[in-house]
């Protein structure tokens, strides 16, 4: 037994009863990015750089609706949410300054999170460094600190950010995350990691930049952690761990030549500067620069084009008002000048390259640095003094350790950091789906077509962990043909994930914090015709491979409660979120007259005319249904949550038949999941097409009558009433645990020790697939064959 709500015990988490948990989890929320007063989403430029006077109250929504979305979650079967902040939240004023208003917010939102009973790991998030670099997280005054002019990125494209492009409906689909390779962001995380090393001159306040900027996040962070410590109530018993820095980035530590793209950046789309061409347009100078494409097999080159910014730079002028923020930068580091130019890199007076390897070795030593250097030095000593520092005001924190995406993990197993209180948290998305926006590839584009000829995730995909780390001797043997080999090729990559954690890190569970899809691909097919079929494919493919992998739990990527089909999530044209006030929710097809289902035999056999099989008529919606916020209760709560909308909308203008909504593919997302395992949890599995979720489970002794086995049942897919249960032994019982007025449908175990084995069989319904409907069930097909790699 542990004092600890959710302990850990080697790999697995472990509730109070010593049972096996699994985190079931949701991100919330993606537009807690963004500034709520004013309300700035990613494109709007109105009062884009007035970065000093932005507040997130209202984010990830408002209190008074928090009920609703919460009680949502909650009914779906999440049991964990991965709260979203960012350093600009907190310190967006200046250096120092904290925004108590936004912290007494968040603390008001998690005691309410609390009483659905979730667990909640803090997440201090961050892309591309800032909102001012194209992504989020940072405060403004950070960039001004390290000497740089956001009003310049986007003339010298040190940033493509889109509250400046030109027409914001136009931004390309995932150019944003190309700035981790252009100037503005690639400055900010070497200084942040490595400032000491390559930019000595860069001192402020008596500080090196490096401790600066390390010293601020940290110390913000720790601020929002002492508070919501001594809020009372919260931490442990809610908020049961912090991550690490989201996404982390190193800059150009460790790049050999910066006249070259490194082999190791696999992600280039539209122009593609090297680091020298990225310094020479931060500095006026126009560059012909490669231009770049995402096709079926990823990027490909696609041309040049010349890049002028007519002699703007990206530095702060050299009469700029340093005062403003109240630091003082030492006379050494001049204004007006390319921080790299002032440590010997080039000569901004003939533009002569002097050093193409500056930072490929420490300019101090001749120390040689690549990755493994970065990940177990410069990322380690920032993650050891960021623990202490949560550590000091909550000693008890799940530490969340989070290396940069698709990197080996540093090596912690046997050290002193191999902490019995940590958790591998690793991402993945599928890159072709993420990058096209597309499931499949189609021949024929009619919003009446009823056939699709050519499917491209359905035939082919590849195995991106596999090519990262060189395991095939040609990029052509990481193809993998055919649905099955995808599937299972995605559940191998999250396995292989899983298992470079315990290789490096040691016995730690592992946790992935993000992965998802998105919603509007193929040009917004299902927006315009209701048929969610390709993201209903791509959601279950990826709940497959989690399944399959043998993780711990996981963070689906994103909830945001005022999604839209037009803007989407309202940051950088991404549209992941699993809700939209623009579709439908899933129909609740519970038997009101079947509160229970028990057995008390050993066995039991399913229902003898086996699953149903039919394909019940939706409601039909002519508009979204709404409830007016003010009227939000727990006696309506329910009401609630069976619209799509918590605020009145007008009817739409857009035709019929290119506005049906759809169910947003929650038939994939909303699925059955173990809550709390009596043993150890050896496999578990849901078959989407044929309504059967499977566990096996090893105990080493018969569970007690307070904690038997615990499973989430979504009421769609077993209904009450009309759900078969087979067991290898014990009794069982179905019924609804309630929470603030939420039915969530649980099926609870009792069950003796050694190898035990549970199915459950619901309603087949008949569900539009992006392949088409096949005899043979997901299952049964990926469990044939396994991801083969050279």
């Amino acid at each position: 037994m542990s004092s600890f709500r959710l302990a850990i015990d080697g790999r697995t988490f472990r509730d109070s009863h010593g049972r096996q948990v699994t985190l079931r989890g949701i991100n919330v929320a993606a537009d807690a990015k963004l500034p709520a007063r004013p309300d700035l989403p990613s494109h709007t430029p109105d009062k884009f750089f007035d970065g000093d006077g932005v507040f997130f109250v209202g984010r990830p929504f408002a209190l008074k609706d928090a009920d609703v979305h919460f009680a949502r979650l909650r009914h779906w079967g999440y049991n964990t949410i991965r709260y979203i902040f960012t350093w600009e939240a907190i310190e967006s004023a200046g250096p120092g300054k904290y925004d108590e208003e936004w912290i007494e917010f968040t603390i008001s939102m998690l005691r309410l999170a609390k009483e659905y009973g979730f667990y909640i790991f803090m997440d201090p998030h961050q892309d591309v460094w800032s909102r001012f670099s194209g992504g989020s997280g940072a405060p403004m005054w950070t960039l001004y600190a390290c000497g740089l002019n956001p009003r310049a990125f986007s003339a010298t494209e040190a940033a493509l950010v889109h509250n400046t492009y030109p027409d914001p409906e136009k931004f390309p689909k995932m150019v944003w995350s190309t700035n981790y390779y252009r100037l503005a962001c690639q400055l900010m995380f070497t200084l942040f990691f490595a400032g000491k090393e390559f930019a000595p001159k860069a001192i402020i306040d008596g500080k090196n930049i490096q401790e600066y900027l390390q010293e601020h996040f940290i110390a913000a962070c720790q601020h929002l952690a002492k508070k919501v410590s001594e809020a009372g109530g919260l931490a442990d018993e809610v908020v049961v761990g912090w991550e690490s820095i989201n996404e982390p980035n190193r800059g150009l530590v460790g790049i050999q030549d910066i006249t070259i793209v490194p082999s190791e950046q696999k992600l280039q789309l539209g122009t593609s500067p090297t680091a020298w061409q990225a310094i020479l347009l931060g500095s006026g100078r126009a560059c012909d620069v490669e231009t770049w494409a995402f096709g079926g097999m990823g990027p490909y080159k696609s041309g040049t084009a010349l890049v002028d910014p007519e002699g703007v730079i990206a530095w702060l002028p050299v009469d700029h008002d340093d005062s403003r923020y109240g630091w003082k930068r030492d006379p050494g580091w001049k204004l007006g000048e390319c921080l790299w130019a002032q440590h010997g890199v080039w000569d901004p007076s003939t533009d002569t390259l002097l050093k193409k390897d500056y930072f490929g070795s420490i300019p101090s030593t001749g120390k040689k640095l690549n990755y493994e250097v970065f990940i177990n030095e410069y990322f380690m000593d920032h993650y050891r003094a960021y623990r202490s520092a949560i550590r000091e005001v909550h000693p008890g924190a799940i530490m969340f350790c989070q290396p940069p995406v698709l990197e080996i993990p540093p090596r912690l197993k046997g050290t002193a950091d191999d902490d019995k209180r940590m958790v591998y948290a690793p991402h993945y998305y599928d890159g072709l789906t993420l990058m096209t926006k597309k499931w499949w590839e189609e021949s024929t584009h009619s919003y009446e077509r009823s056939l699709i000829t050519i499917f491209r995730n359905r035939i082919w995909n590849v195995d991106v962990l596999g090519l990262l780390r060189g395991r095939y001797l040609s990029p052509a043997f990481a193809i993998k043909l055919g649905e099955t080999a995808i599937r299972n090729c995605l559940r191998d990559q999250l396995s292989a994930i899983r298992q470079e954690g315990i290789d490096n890190m040691g016995e730690h569970p592992c946790v992935l914090t993000e992965f998802g899809i998105p919603y509007d691909m193929d040009d917004k097919y299902a927006y315009k015709t209701g048929d969610y079929s390709s993201q209903l494919s791509a959601m279950d493919a990826n709940h497959f491979a989690i399944e399959g992998s043998g993780m711990d739990g996981f963070t689906l990527w994103t909830y945001v409660s005022l999604n839209n089909h037009h803007w989407g999530d309202f940051w950088n044209g991404e549209d992941l979120s699993i809700f939209s006030l623009d579709d439908r929710p899933l129909p609740n097809y519970s038997n009101p007259n079947s509160k229970s289902t028990t057995s008390l035999s050993n066995t039991l056999d399913p229902p003898s005319s086996g699953p149903r099989s039919y394909n019940p008529s939706p409601p039909s919606y002519s508009q979204r249904q709404s409830i007016d916020q003010s009227t939000i209760s727990h006696s309506n709560l329910k009401a609630a949550l069976a619209t799509t909308s918590i605020t009145p909308a007008p009817p739409s203008t857009t035709p019929a038949h290119l506005s049906t909504p759809g169910f947003r593919a929650a038939e994939a997302f909303i699925r059955p999941s173990p809550i709390a395992t009596a043993g150890a949890l050896t496999a578990h599995a849901f078959d989407l097409r044929d309504s059967v979720f499977t566990l096996s489970l090893t105990a080493q002794t018969p569970t007690s009558e307070t904690a038997p086995t615990e499973i989430f049942l979504p009421d769609f897919h077993f209904p009450r009433g009309e759900t078969g249960v087979e067991v290898s032994g014990g009794k069982w019982t179905i019924s609804s645990e309630e929470r603030r007025d939420v039915d969530v449908q649980v099926l609870r175990w009792w069950h003796g020790e050694g190898e035990q084995d549970i199915k459950v069989t619901g309603v087949k319904r008949k569900i539009a697939y992006a392949a088409g409907d096949e005899e043979e069930g997901y299952l049964d097909q990926c469990q044939q064959s396994t991801c083969s790699v050279m």
